[in-house]
């Protein structure tokens, strides 16, 4: 069994305890510190994460049950095992109550202590993976399918079989809220390495730093609050596909640095001199204009034609309005299901006024207003007119005349349609991010 990866901090007043445990588990491969009080402990714990704590319970000052309680609020995960020679059933039973794995008598042998943690790991490694087992059966229950039958998606789907079989590098264009993210996850999942993972980054929700650090992945100590280690999104979709969302967003650095990844296929985490080969698919997505962009020497040109191997134009909602009523009922049926509700239909009047609304959000707002129109439509088994009121507010209120109600209106539409996200927004209403801070608060904005 491979230990590498596995921590123990030991925490034990007396030091040949100590020494004793730290020198056989490190012979083991293990990470091992050791700590001869609760406030060293508890220090040591807030500096990164660790798999397994020993501790002792008869120590001076914070004893061993006290911190077990505090180790537990830092993190619920790490396997503690109790360690005493004053051992007692109502210390067991209390130990076992606050969440011990086990406990164990001094003196302790260290053949049956490295039997129990190998089994502890490897529980742990189990609930870890049902853990994400079950994320991944959630994700997978609620992912959105491509929906409709107009002529326009019908292409979409013939390009998104042609490109996929391909290894080619492809853009996704189109308005904020037409579904470029599951257009990407459609071609991973019909390519050859749709059994890797498909990692997605959303380019305009970090800052240039930390976009680098997310990227890359850095190494403990690599910059100020980099308390361990950790794999950057890069390492993570080795074999599969990487999606940038929003790619025109990243700044010139960044772009010359993933420019160097996409020609070589190798990078080096930040504050590591270790090269690391990389292998995946890039999808890349925006709803800027990328080419006044290269124009105006905001994104770089050799990365540009990079990226645009095989271009793909996603319709806005309001040029296929035909899929409505599809795209619609695909939501009522999705969220009535999550929400335990017994809504089945859509009256002819809301759906009337839905084919009729321009969808400046497209199909993430058309989402939404369905969602919304579940929560406020009650005991009716069908969504009418007035359900859909909180969308519509805005159309059937219009702002006054002024030039502030005119803009606030237009700040909170742009908002909406970008979903709230800010950096995109902000591009959109050609202000810079503190800009829009300051009108939302001027404002009193809200999600």
């Amino acid at each position: 069994m491979n230990n590498q990866g596995v921590s123990i901090l030991v925490v034990d007043d007396e030091f040949s305890v100590r020494d004793s445990l730290y020198n056989w588990f490190k012979s083991e491969g293990y990470r091992v510190d050791t700590a001869e009080n609760g406030m060293e402990a508890l220090k040591k714990l807030q500096e990164g994460p660790w798999d397994i704590a020993l501790v002792d319970i008869k120590m001076p000052g914070m004893d061993g049950m006290e911190l077990q309680r505090h180790i537990k609020k830092i993190d619920s995960t790490i396997i503690l095992i109790i360690i005493t020679a004053y051992a007692t059933v109502d210390t067991a039973v209390e130990a076992m109550k606050e969440g011990a794995y086990d406990y164990l008598s001094k003196p302790v042998d260290p053949d049956k202590l490295s039997i129990l943690i190998r089994n502890a790991v490897n529980q742990k490694r189990l609930i870890a993976e049902n853990i994400q087992l079950k994320q991944k059966v959630d994700e997978l229950s609620l992912q959105d399918e491509i929906v409709g039958e107009s002529p326009q998606i019908k292409k979409i789907l013939e390009i998104i079989d042609t490109v996929a079989k391909t290894d080619a590098t492809v853009m996704i264009r189109g308005e904020s809220g037409t579904g470029k993210e599951l257009v990407a996850q459609a071609i991973h999942g019909k390519s050859n390495r749709r059994y890797f993972p498909i990692i997605s980054i959303n380019c305009g929700a970090f800052p240039e730093g930390l976009l680098e650090s997310e990227l890359f992945g850095h190494e403990k100590g690599a910059f100020t609050g980099a308390q361990y280690k950790r794999k950057g999104k890069l390492e993570m979709a080795n074999g599969g596909s990487l999606f940038f969302d929003e790619i025109g967003n990243i700044g010139i650095k960044m772009q010359m640095d993933l420019l160097r990844v996409i020609e070589t296929k190798q990078f080096t985490p930040l504050g590591s001199n270790k090269v690391v080969d990389v292998d995946f698919r890039i999808i890349a997505a925006t709803n800027s204009d990328l080419e006044r962009k290269v124009a105006e020497k905001d994104f770089r040109e050799d990365l540009y034609y990079r990226l645009n191997v095989f271009s793909l134009q996603i319709p806005p909602l309001r040029e296929r309005t035909a899929d409505i009523p599809l795209i619609a009922r695909y939501f009522l049926e999705k969220y009535a299901r999550s929400m335990n509700k017994d809504v089945t239909d859509i009256s002819p009047e809301a759906m009337k006024v839905l084919i009729q609304y321009n969808w400046p959000g497209n199909i993430r707002e058309l989402r939404n207003t369905i969602e919304r129109a579940l929560v406020v439509v009650g005991e009716k088994d069908r969504i009418e007119p007035e359900d859909l009121n909180l969308l519509f507010l805005a159309k059937a209120n219009p702002p006054g005349d002024s030039l502030e109600e005119i803009e606030r209106a237009h700040v909170q539409r742009i908002l909406e349609q970008s979903d709230w996200n800010i950096s995109r927004s902000a591009e959109i209403l050609k202000i810079d991010r503190v800009t829009l801070y300051n009108k939302i608060k001027k404002y009193g904005l809200q999600r």
